[in-house]
């Protein structure tokens, strides 16, 4: 069988358990790297560029607007341009130094007057030699002409000048206006002439005070920058974008791009993001599992299923919905999530749906409302299908994700202010359709998964279950004791599961197949034998009562073949007795050899196992034990069914028989609980109602 081939493929990966989580992640992230990218990165619908001409009307396909970061970043330019250069306020130090310059002046000129050994000549040649300020021979003259008291006057006024002048602020390119301008600072009690000269003389002398901030200048301009309002271009449904003939502009490919219409060519920026994006959904499943479902991050077959299901719904929606109206909203993606929670875990579909939704609309332009209708329609179809037990939890299924992607839709043009009346109808039909479809690949999906996995699907779980099913049937008719036992041990694990967290429904279908292989030798076992007939056991040699009560579970593994049952019913059938003995015939051979005086053969007298490998399982052998013990005690009071249980399941914990499973101490005390109520309410004292009269 298909099942068979897949378990014995996956042998080897039993060898190196705790790694191969982590072994099927890295395989996992570089097949979605190396399969997904060149698909999302495909040529636009137009190859375009800037400056090219447009060889057709390009009409927006639907209502939308977008920040036009081209029209924006203009608008802060000409703004910024705007901007006055910014000056610091004027420094009083260099006033003081241009005193103290025009300090040292005057005490050399004075120096120069006062020397009565030069001559004119000499004096003149003096003062034109003076390096801290260029004084011409005719100021030269003058100065020497200067009579004291009246070069006092035109020196006191050098310096009121000089300190009223530089009070001001003076940037670099005023220098040259306050130069020319020195005549208003003078004293008009001076002469033309005298006037002149001091303007001469200070002029030199007049520099910038106010320096120009370029960090001012830059932090005024990045305000100015700031307080520019984005500006948001709107393109309403069948609006021209580019009419034909028409030069492709920068705001035009903008606009383009943003419909998606076009891109650019970063293949390397979007190969890294891509792969980020892929690591971290890949690393928050796995650290689920890790954690939380341990029983699947053990299961590697079930991990590798997923993983291509994944890998095959991602690439085809990649393959699809590009560049499309319709098809995105039609491609059934809810059926992976459905397919994986009615195979595995509703938390598992629900987790993977959401990495798969997330990578399916990454690098899709505008594809918000697409997230969201993936998302929801996934994983709230998800909580409607349920334990997907019914047809009709299917059919419900089906029209929760057609109505609520319908109300997606529908939120998301309210939500862009235009509502497109004509293409909402075929839009909302169209999330009916997915859900159709979705239900439909999901029932498909489910029998694959569980057909290679060698699981059982929950609707055929509840077809097996059924009283009418034909090998219930012929347990029913060829052994009705055994059918009856069979019964009781299924509401006794049933019980029991729902208390520890397995799975109900295919631990009481379990429970009623385990022991179909009596139904071959019915008179064998002690439930189909009527009272006072004779025990078909009682006068043959033990070791063949041993042999052919054990050959219940051989038969019953042909009978679970005759009839197709799963691989994982019959798992049940093989290992609901472990390697345990037959306790009777075992006591009973070492009593006759004891006898008779004879060596004893320890031989024939086990079950052939293997012991239970799955919680389910393992709980099938406990009630079974338990069930076969009261029925044959036949406890009284609630001391002795506490006794029969505690006992049995101690019996089979001393044994061994469930150390391939993975139940606690606490999860055995539920089940010790479990089992002791149940069984109370079977063997009840009932009321003796009075006889006829």
């Amino acid at each position: 069988m298909i099942s068979h081939a897949f378990e014995k493929f996956f042998i080897g990966f039993s060898k190196i358990k705790h790694w191969r989580l982590i072994l099927f992640a890295f395989v996992f992230f570089f097949s979605l790297t190396i399969i997904t990218l060149p698909i999302s990165l495909r040529p636009s619908p137009y190859e375009l560029k800037v400056g090219d001409v447009a060889s057709q009307d390009i009409r927006a396909s639907h209502t939308f607007s977008y920040t036009s970061k081209l029209l924006t970043e203009q608008a802060q330019t000409d703004a910024a341009k705007k901007v006055s250069p910014v000056y610091l306020p004027a420094d009083p130090s260099v006033t003081r130094r241009q005193i103290g310059l025009l300090q040292i002046i005057v005490n050399e000129i004075n120096s120069i007057r006062d020397n009565k050994t030069n001559s004119s000549e000499n004096k003149i040649q003096a003062l034109t030699e003076i390096k801290e300020i260029l004084i011409s021979q005719e100021m030269a003259k003058d100065i020497l002409l200067f009579d004291e008291p009246h070069w006092l006057e035109i020196e006191k006024e050098l310096f009121i000048v000089l300190e009223q002048v530089m009070h001001n602020s003076i940037r670099p390119e005023q220098v040259s206006d306050f130069q020319e301008n020195i005549s208003v600072y003078i004293n008009l009690s001076f002469s033309e002439i005298d006037a002149q000269f001091i303007q001469k003389f200070i002029s030199p002398l007049i520099t910038a005070n106010s320096i120009y901030s370029n960090e001012k200048t830059n932090e005024l301009i990045q305000n100015t920058q700031n307080n520019i309002t984005p500006i948001i271009r709107t393109f309403q449904a069948n609006e021209s974008i580019v009419t034909s003939g028409q030069i492709i502009t920068p705001q035009v490919w903008e606009a383009l791009q943003t419909l998606g219409l076009v891109q650019e060519n970063n293949s390397a920026f979007e190969i890294a993001s891509s792969a980020l994006l892929i690591f971290v959904l890949l690393f928050f499943p796995s650290l689920y599992l890790r954690q939380v479902k341990k029983s699947l991050y053990d299961d590697c077959g079930g991990l590798i299923i997923i993983g291509f299901a994944f890998i095959f719904f991602l690439l085809t929606v990649k393959l699809i919905i590009t560049n499309h109206t319709l098809l995105p909203y039609l491609f059934p993606i809810a059926a992976f999530g459905l397919s994986v929670a009615s195979v595995f875990d509703f938390e598992i579909g629900i987790l993977t749906s959401i990495s798969l939704s997330i990578l399916c609309c990454f690098l899709i332009t505008n594809s918000n409302d697409l997230l969201v209708f993936y998302l929801l329609s996934s994983s709230i179809g998800i909580l409607l299908l349920g334990k997907g037990r019914r047809m009709r939890a299917f059919y419900i299924c089906a029209i929760g994700i057609g109505v609520v992607g319908g109300l997606i839709i529908i939120a998301y043009q309210l939500a862009t202010s235009y509502l497109d009346l004509q293409g909402l109808p075929t839009l909302i039909g169209v999330a009916f359709i997915n859900g159709l479809v979705s239900i439909s690949l999901t029932l498909l999906l489910q029998f694959i998964f569980a057909l290679v996995l060698g699981r059982t699907t929950a609707l055929q779980l509840m077809d097996l279950s059924r009283s009418d099913q034909p090998l219930l049937q012929y347990l029913l008719s060829n052994s009705p004791g055994t059918y009856q036992h069979s019964l009781q041990t299924a509401n006794i694990a049933e019980q029991a599961a729902e208390v520890v967290k397995c799975d109900p429904l295919l631990t009481r279908v379990g429970a009623l197949y385990h022991d179909i292989g009596k139904a071959k030798n019915p008179n064998y076992f002690i439930e189909n034998q009527i009272s006072g007939q004779i025990d078909a056991h009682k006068e043959i040699d033990p070791q063949l009562s041993a042999k052919t009560i054990i050959r219940h579970v051989a038969d019953g593994i042909s009978l679970a073949e005759k009839y197709n049952l799963p691989p994982q019913i019959a798992n049940f059938i093989q290992e609901h007795h472990g390697n345990t003995l037959t306790r009777f015939q075992y006591m009973q051979a070492l009593d006759r050899s004891k006898k008779e005086n004879k060596p004893f053969i320890d031989s024939g007298f086990h079950y052939p196992g293997p012991c239970p490998n799955s919680r389910e399982s393992a709980l099938i052998m406990l009630a079974d034990g338990c069930e076969a013990r009261a029925k044959a005690e036949n406890p009284k009071s609630d001391e002795e069914i506490n006794k029969i249980v505690t006992s049995t399941i101690s019996y089979y914990l001393e044994k061994g028989q469930l150390n391939n499973v993975n139940l606690t101490f606490r999860d055995i005390k539920l089940i010790t609980g479990s089992f002791e109520n149940t069984l109370i309410n079977i063997y009840h004292k009932r009321i003796k109602y009075p006889s006829k009269r």
